[in-house]
């Protein structure tokens, strides 16, 4: 039985080496390459290490594009959509768990049956639409485009969550004072904090890593996400490797830090609450 034990043991940890060495290989080369000279990155067969360290492509990333807008239209995007989705999502699962209408099951349906709509048919519609109210180009434009994905999902997510918290809270904050509104606030949100937090993640990194609506609901370069700055780095007769790469790294930062700071909370949010009990 030990040995049973310890061959086991040892197959499920090749595994997890295995899987790790999968997903990390592609980030060291991307690293690797970033780090190397141009004329470098064109060899065949490529260097597994640079021979030569140097920062040459970050400088020119940094200082020679727009780099530096892609990031802040991004990151102005992204965390707008975050929150503006988390909150409507949160407001729409309290609405979905606390209270009795008439279609209540198949309004939920209907939110859930959008997700089974690929974006690629919906961003011609969105593009007329933004266009006709004026905004068209805009970070608001942008935002509510990218909220109306990720909001079927918060929805869902979070009604799931509050689903666990037991209505007595409500009534007791709602006979104490509290309007359901204010009940919501000061009693339901703080305990939903980790769904909250794997929705957050989520819509960050939707409308993050997006590119093909960033490329449809913007023009010219002042609203340009950092997706789109990358691929302008693939000019028309050769690809710049060294700065593609380069700018893929920066782009990356932001994601790994939001895991990193939220991870306990995003695991508990995906592991915890998202079935009733």
């Amino acid at each position: 039985m030990r040995r049973y034990k310890r061959i086991r043991t040892l197959i499920v940890y090749v595994i997890l080496i295995a899987v790790c060495i999968f997903n990390l290989l592609p980030f060291f080369f991307m690293l690797s390459t970033s780090l190397k000279t141009e004329q470098e990155s064109y060899e065949i067969p490529p260097t597994f290490w640079p021979r030569q360290l140097t920062l040459d492509a970050y400088i020119q990333v940094i200082l020679w594009t727009n780099f530096p807008a892609y990031f802040l239209n991004s990151t102005i995007v992204a965390l707008g959509t975050a929150i503006f989705s988390t909150m409507l999502g949160a407001l729409a699962g309290y609405g979905f768990s606390r209270y009795n209408f008439r279609g209540r099951e198949s309004y939920m349906g209907l939110i859930l049956a959008t997700q089974m709509l690929p974006g690629v048919l919906l961003v011609g519609p969105y593009f007329k639409l933004l266009a006709a109210i004026g905004l068209y180009n805009t970070y608001l434009g942008l935002i509510l485009a990218f909220t109306t994905i990720t909001l079927p999902f918060s929805a869902w997510m979070l009604k799931g969550f509050i689903d666990t918290v037991p209505e007595e809270l409500d009534h007791a904050a709602m006979v104490d004072g509290c309007t359901p509104l204010g009940a919501f606030v000061r009693v339901v949100l703080p305990v939903i904090t980790p769904g909250m937090v794997a929705t957050i993640v989520f819509a960050f990194l939707l409308a993050w890593g997006d590119l093909l609506w960033a490329l449809i609901l913007t023009s010219g370069d002042e609203m340009a996400m950092v997706t789109l700055g990358l691929t302008r780095l693939v000019t028309q007769f050769r690809i710049i490797w060294p700065q593609l790469m380069a700018g893929s790294i920066i782009a990356s930062v932001p994601c790994m830090i939001l895991y990193l700071a939220l991870q306990d909370y995003l695991v508990k949010g995906l592991t915890a609450g998202a079935v009733k009990e």
